[in-house]
């Protein structure tokens, strides 16, 4: 019975975590706040599969996935950070309206 408890609070956390991220996304329209927003959301993922994996009593497996899920997170930031120094340098802005500029 106490984990069905657990596991309803880690979702509640998780549901909450997940909604900000997506209001982040959805309001922003500074490229800094939106891959700041797709952090938040992929944090809320990694708490639903630490949670999930708590649930079925196997937590070293989701644990290993969530290691491997934050490695490429990495990666994706590092990327898309050279893309946003890249777009500050063409528009001297970081706002996605500007972005139409960029066109071929």
């Amino acid at each position: 019975m106490e984990s069905n408890v657990v596991w309803l609070y880690d979702l509640l956390a998780v549901g909450v975590i997940f909604l900000l991220g997506f209001i982040c996304l959805v309001a922003m329209r500074n490229v800094i706040k939106l891959l700041i927003g797709i952090e938040v959301l992929t944090k809320g993922v990694s708490l639903a599969l630490i949670a999930s994996g708590y649930l079925q009593r196997n937590p070293y497996l989701m644990q290993s996935v969530v290691i491997t899920l934050i490695v490429i997170e990495v990666v994706v930031v590092a990327v898309a950070l050279a893309l946003v120094v890249n777009i500050y340098r063409r528009t001297g802005s970081l706002d996605i309206r500007r972005l139409t500029k960029l066109k071929w």
